[in-house]
């Protein structure tokens, strides 16, 4: 089989033969004009004929460079229609989850692409813990909640479960934390605008503190934890969404009491036809990495 022209050097042609000058060739493939007119000249050497009649105001078409144009604009169609059509049937899934479940979810997602590169997912975070598939499109969403009801199809990853979390250095420091009520030596960090998640920790320990309202508040999760870890004080945390900080030693639990807040994290699809095979391999990979902490 004879040897064929370089794909670049092709494109090369093509764009030239639109202008009919190496000037705006080269502007419109960031080359310079030298690299074009070189390109060319290897092209014709190869075939063994000119494409172009040099003029002082231009470039004119050869006879055959007038039969090479259409084909090989053919070429680059039929090749703009493969990416097209290949790129299209390479589903890219859209996911939707709360601000408060990135610190789990993330790092999964990411491990999810290098292991399957061939199925990736668009991911979606807001502030809002539920999702309307009757105006969002999305394939599935992560939501933050007491048990959905039947209007959605629903897997449970975890339930919540308090505790608070700090630094190990914050922990071993001139004011150790040991018992809950040492807690009122320190600034208590809130993950939200209220103090809900404290109040409810407090309760379940039987302590009441004095400090509860003077503490840091947060708009997430995620900067308090942040926040903990740096040792600015203590943070209520969620048990089920921090095991990567405490297996890495980033945060410490300074009591063994975790306490169940009634809601949970759960995978919901809309309603519909059935999802794909690909969907539901991430979606069971998901169950499988919450089922494994």
């Amino acid at each position: 089989m004879k040897r064929l022209p370089p794909l670049p050097t092709l494109h090369t042609f093509l764009i030239t033969a639109q202008c009919c000058n190496f000037t705006r060739a080269a502007e419109q493939l960031h080359i310079t004009q030298g690299a074009v007119s070189r390109q060319i000249a290897g092209l014709e050497d190869h075939l063994g004929y000119e494409l172009f009649v040099r003029q002082a105001r231009g470039l004119d078409l050869t006879a055959e460079g007038r039969e090479w144009l259409p084909r090989i604009q053919q070429i680059f169609e039929l090749i703009d229609d493969a990416v097209d059509q290949i790129g299209a049937k390479r589903e890219t899934l859209q996911l939707k989850a709360p601000t408060c479940v990135m610190r789990w979810l993330l790092p999964r997602l990411l491990q999810w692409q290098r292991e399957r590169p061939d199925v990736p997912v668009e991911l979606t975070t807001t502030v809002k813990h539920g999702v309307d598939f009757h105006r969002e499109q999305f394939d599935a969403a992560v939501m933050y909640s007491a048990p959905p009801d039947r209007s959605l199809e629903s897997q449970h990853l975890f339930d919540e479960q308090l505790t608070p979390v700090c630094s190990q250095p914050l922990l071993e420091g001139p004011a150790p934390l040991l018992t809950p009520k040492d807690l009122e030596q320190h600034m208590l960090l809130h993950p939200t605008r209220d103090e809900r998640d404290w109040k409810t920790w407090l309760a379940s320990a039987g302590v009441r503190l004095c400090n509860v309202s003077k503490g840091q508040h947060f708009e997430t999760l995620d900067l308090a934890m942040s926040m903990a870890s740096q040792g600015t004080g203590v943070a209520i945390g969620d048990w089920s969404l921090i095991g990567d900080d405490l297996s890495a030693g980033r945060l410490v639990m300074p009591f063994e009491l975790k306490v169940k807040t009634g809601k949970g994290y759960y995978l919901v699809l809309p309603q519909k036809s059935a999802p794909s095979p690909k969907l539901n391999e991430l979606l069971g990979w998901l169950v499988q990495q919450a089922q494994s902490r």
